[in-house]
């Protein structure tokens, strides 16, 4: 058993049951801090995904300047699709590009993953090696190069920071 990924395990979600309950009655808590524990030492003793974690100051303040940028992005995104809903004569061009990605940590790339997934407009549908595959509404870029630099650089930047 990998201490480290159990306790990473164990605070992620000790926090989330925080935020989700948005109470300190000690019974909360102490449900909280089982079930958080529980899991943890059931299904993250023997995980990989939590190796690559930097557990490091400059790691939680690039934590929170990553939050801030995916929000950013977010609502960049969610106005480009809303024009494009509102507006049908916004040219819209759908097609899968195909993207590299330099991030060796395999939570790293869940990260990326999924961030591009829950970006309006853009969906990872396949990972292969180093290269995702991204349905993207509008491509804008049909070469490698370009499509990672207009999709995942903003985000892998940070994750290098990370994780790498």
């Amino acid at each position: 058993m990998k201490a480290k990924n159990v306790i990473v395990a164990f605070v992620v979600m000790m926090i989330s049951w925080l935020l989700l309950n948005w109470s300190f009655n000690p019974i909360i808590l102490v449900v909280g801090v089982i079930l958080s524990l529980a899991i943890s030492v059931i299904f993250c003793g023997k995980c990989s995904v939590f190796e690559g974690i930097k557990i490091t100051p400059k790691a939680f303040l690039y934590t929170f300047i990553y939050l801030f940028v995916f929000i950013r992005e977010l609502i960049k995104a969610n106005i480009d699709v809303t024009k494009r809903v509102l507006s049908p004569t916004l040219p819209i061009n759908p097609g899968i590009v195909k993207i590299k990605t330099n991030l060796k940590s395999k939570m790293a790339r869940l990260i990326l993953a999924n961030s591009i997934t829950l970006t309006p407009g853009t969906f990872t549908v396949h990972i292969e090696g180093d290269f995702f595959y991204i349905h993207w509404i509008s491509v804008e870029a049909k070469n490698i190069e370009e499509a990672t630099q207009k999709i995942a650089d903003t985000f892998e930047n940070i994750l290098k920071e990370l994780y790498d």
